[in-house]
């Protein structure tokens, strides 16, 4: 493993010198996960917020903790930053928000600590900004998505779509047959002239985590199909995220007409 660089010969922290490297065009983007209730979701995506709009706010707050990160982290070097930008994409299927933050420059050293800034930043902003709705908001991860240029040259995560997709359906399966497997005891045969054993009541949870895989293998983002259906997409976050115990009877039929099946496919 190599030596720390902010280390000196005695182990104290220090600023790296970087008078000797060459200036090349640096690039690196981080993104940042934040989980909210269905009712913060709403609102942001509303632009019902109790502060605003949200993601003007954490835009603008991301672009300036990049611009600002050496005053924020110690040994960073000042950089003259010649791009920060923040984006953002809805997550409808776990009611979250992924903020993407992009930082460059042409320089000595890298701008991984501006990009990795701008994301945190972004993230606290909307924590801020919902904080009056659900206290319980929660950033997931923050992490480098990418970075090129200097010395050691590229460096790309895994996808990150790819991953939170491939996660939520894993997680789904497994808790569809766990709770499944879990909630239906075996049927107890019956003899001729006996009433049959009474059916197991329905495990709520089961019918909700098919609820969620079926979304999930129609590619269905609940913003756009329950405008589709003519309900409103809060009904669907807040039974997706158990705020609600059911979907009711009739929000379920317009949602099934929506998506051309019966009622009962939604939940098996």
């Amino acid at each position: 493993m190599s030596r720390l660089t902010h280390l000196d010969a005695q182990g104290a922290a220090r600023m790296v010198d970087v008078s000797d490297k060459d200036a090349t065009e640096r690039e690196a983007t981080a993104e940042a996960i934040v989980a909210l209730s269905a009712e913060a979701y709403a609102a942001v995506r509303e632009g019902n917020a109790p502060k605003g709009d949200v993601l003007a706010a954490a835009r603008i707050a991301g672009i300036m903790a990049a611009k600002k990160t050496s005053e924020l982290i110690p040994l960073c070097h000042p950089l003259a930053l010649s791009k920060a930008d923040v984006d953002f994409e809805w997550l409808d299927e776990r009611c979250g928000l992924r903020i993407t933050a992009v930082a460059k420059t042409r320089g000595p050293t890298g701008v991984e600590m501006e990009a990795l800034a701008a994301a945190t930043v972004a993230a606290l902003t909307v924590y801020d900004m919902v904080k009056a709705l659900d206290k319980a908001t929660t950033i997931e991860s923050v992490r480098l998505l990418a970075k090129s240029g200097g010395k050691s040259g590229s460096y790309r995560a895994p996808n990150p779509k790819t991953q939170i997709a491939a996660t939520d359906a894993t997680n789904s399966k497994t808790k569809i047959a766990a709770t499944r497997a879990k909630a239906t005891p075996p049927r107890p045969k019956t003899l001729m002239g006996e009433a049959s054993a009474a059916r197991a009541p329905v495990d709520p949870n089961a019918e909700r985590e098919a609820f969620r895989a079926f979304m999930t293998s129609r590619r269905l983002r609940a913003t756009e199909w329950a405008k589709q259906a003519g309900v409103p997409a809060a009904q669907i976050y807040a039974y997706l995220t158990g705020r609600s115990r059911s979907l009711g009877g009739e929000t379920a039929e317009r949602l099934a007409r929506a998506a051309r099946v019966r009622v009962e496919d939604l939940f098996k």
